[in-house]
């Protein structure tokens, strides 16, 4: 299927691995410009090769404030942004300090806001675009492990429909993607932090952290990063159109917030 995309410009934060990645390789698959934000030189040299096609790559934290200006001088307007920077911890409630609530909250919800203020006007003054918060079926139900992360994905899903009802009759769209678990760097050892038998097998104890803490989940398996990308690629297409103020869940069904 063509996406129709080759004529279009994309930003894909926080795609030097995982996820990101993958959303960035897919979308140059379909012909867009693809434009990847990263903190180390290296990493982002070898994920810009790894993309291929029309990718470059722009050296900035776009996790802060001064990131997210430097992004925005470099690339002044794009067609498509995919806020998919984030970050997660496993903390008990109780001992989470402020600290912590703050510095997920500014790198999970604020890098999204900084950049997609600086480019939505330009969307709809163009009348097209694409704005899609990468967000989290935590975001819908907030994992008591987590209890700050999640916070932070609903807070996505509220810029999303709040931006979303500024679009009224135009090309512009703003959706949320929610995956459940997704396999991605670092997921191992987090996975076996969890289990109650750390010596036990990659698979051993992806299978626990299903059957103890993901009993609803319907795949009963982590979600494989081209899978997100695939349903990124789409929503960020033309083909999308009738597509917004919506929040997608990669596993479980949709669930749909379009008035």
């Amino acid at each position: 299927m063509d996406l129709k995309l080759n004529d279009k410009t994309a930003l894909v934060t926080g795609a030097t691995a995982g996820i990101g990645l993958e959303i960035a390789r897919a979308l140059a698959a379909e012909g867009a410009k693809v434009f990847v934000t990263g903190r180390n030189k290296a990493k982002l040299d070898a994920a810009v090769a790894d993309i291929g096609g029309k990718a470059q790559g722009v050296l900035a934290d776009a996790a802060t404030a001064e990131g997210a200006a430097a992004v925005l001088k470099a690339l002044p307007s794009v067609d498509i942004l995919v806020n998919n920077i984030g970050i997660y911890e496993m903390k008990a409630f109780a001992d989470i300090p402020d600290e912590d609530w703050l510095r997920l909250f500014d790198v999970n919800v604020m890098s999204g806001v900084r950049l997609a203020r600086g480019y939505f006007p330009g969307m709809l003054e163009r009348d097209w675009g694409r704005v899609i918060f990468i967000s989290s079926e935590s975001g819908l139900a907030t994992p008591g492990e987590m209890v700050h992360y999640g916070m932070t994905k609903s807070a996505q899903l509220a810029v999303a429909r709040g931006m979303a009802q500024a679009t009224k009759g135009t090309g512009v769209t703003v959706n949320s993607i929610l995956p459940g678990p997704t396999r991605s760097e670092g997921v191992g050892d987090f996975l076996k932090s969890v289990s109650t038998n750390p010596d036990g097998t990659p698979q051993e104890h992806e299978a626990e952290f299903f059957a103890k803490h993901r009993s609803s989940s319907l795949l009963q398996r982590m979600i494989e990063p081209q899978e997100v990308a695939s349903l990124v690629a789409y929503v960020a297409s033309p083909l999308s159109a009738a597509t917004n103020g919506a929040s997608l869940k990669v596993e479980g069904g949709l669930v749909t917030t379009i008035a």
